[in-house]
């Protein structure tokens, strides 16, 4: 947790630095932002926090991407987006259970919006895993582990095809990375993804790791999806796979729901095949007050493997926000 507050005070210190150099117009109000409690946005609190830390977060993106600016080229504004999550999740045996999650993305114009930065302290950022599959394993102590910071570059990007590769830090090692995302609607209520991705670590050595993925829009707002990925690595022996199938219902405009089972195990490793855990969960999301900022109550159910797949029910419950500026 203070890894998180560390980092987020930088991007705030920068920020604040880079805008004393920039006239005012750079900053342009989001026109579409509710208000609902106060009609005086002075009154609100919410509304100067977000705008501290988008404008923060903005000015960081424009400071770093006018090294690429030339004297005679176009006046160009970059786009930052930051994601943080916060979350307490108690469960039966063990009530001390925080999770802190965060993503932020500046993309470079001056580079033909070809390459991005991206800091994260999430390992794999294919969007199945961000949103319906949250990590319950991070506790008091273990965060800053797994920070991610690397510079992305995008070398094709099509409607069914996508390849990205990048270069980074992640956990101490650094690292690069090439991954290609293949999208296939079959019909208009079925749809296939295949994200294969190859990576090498200079502790760990190389590795790969496979994400396929079926949908079912079986009904407008109604979604059936099921998906499983394979990693394997040179720093360890055997494969360590991931399953999950969700039922996604959206109540409506600002109201969601999620009901899933996933299944974590390995493969061909030392003791075999083996599963690490069974967890069943239902998800509430609600988007509430503010149009950036979202609410979750998720109670679940875990069968782990070092309890001896001992029923371990708790709950999860989370604020996230979203900071975005261009």
């Amino acid at each position: 947790m203070r890894f998180i507050q560390w980092f987020i005070f930088l991007i705030i210190y920068i920020g604040s630095a880079v805008a004393e150099e920039q006239p005012e117009e750079a900053y342009i109000e989001d026109v579409n932002e509710t208000i609902i409690i106060h009609p005086n946005p002075e009154d609100d609190w919410l509304f100067g926090f977000h705008d501290v830390i988008s404008d923060s977060v903005f000015g960081t993106a424009k400071w770093f991407d006018s090294f690429f600016a030339t004297e005679d080229g176009e006046d160009l504004s970059p786009e930052s987006l930051a994601r943080i999550r916060l979350g307490w999740e108690p469960r039966a045996r063990d009530l001390d259970v925080f999770s802190q999650k965060f993503r932020v993305r500046i993309k470079l114009p001056y580079l033909a919006d070809r390459a991005d930065l991206m800091f994260s302290d999430e390992v794999d950022d294919d969007n199945v895993e961000q949103q319906f599959d949250n990590d319950k394993s991070l506790t008091n102590g273990e965060d800053g582990d797994s920070f991610t910071a690397a510079i992305r570059f995008i070398n094709l990007d099509q409607i069914e095809e996508y390849v990205d590769s990048r270069i980074g830090i992640s956990g101490g090692d650094i690292f690069s990375k090439v991954r290609v995302k293949l999208t296939s609607d079959v019909g208009t209520n079925h749809r296939v993804k295949f994200y294969p991705s190859i990576f090498y670590y200079i502790d760990d050595g190389f590795g790969s790791r496979v994400l396929l993925e079926y949908d079912y829009n079986y009904a407008a707002d109604k979604q059936f999806k099921t998906n499983i990925s394979w990693r394997n690595s040179e720093a360890y022996t055997g494969q360590r796979w991931r399953s999950g199938l969700y039922h996604l219902h959206r109540l409506d405009r600002f109201r969601a729901t999620s009901l899933g089972l996933v299944v974590r195990g390995e493969s061909k490793g030392e003791r075999g095949f083996l599963i690490d855990s069974y967890t069943l969960s239902f998800r509430y999301r609600v988007n509430a007050y503010r149009n950036w900022l979202f609410f979750e109550a998720e109670p679940f159910v875990e069968w782990p493997e070092e309890e001896d797949y001992k029923a371990t029910p708790g709950i999860a419950l989370r604020v996230e926000g979203y900071f975005q500026r261009n």
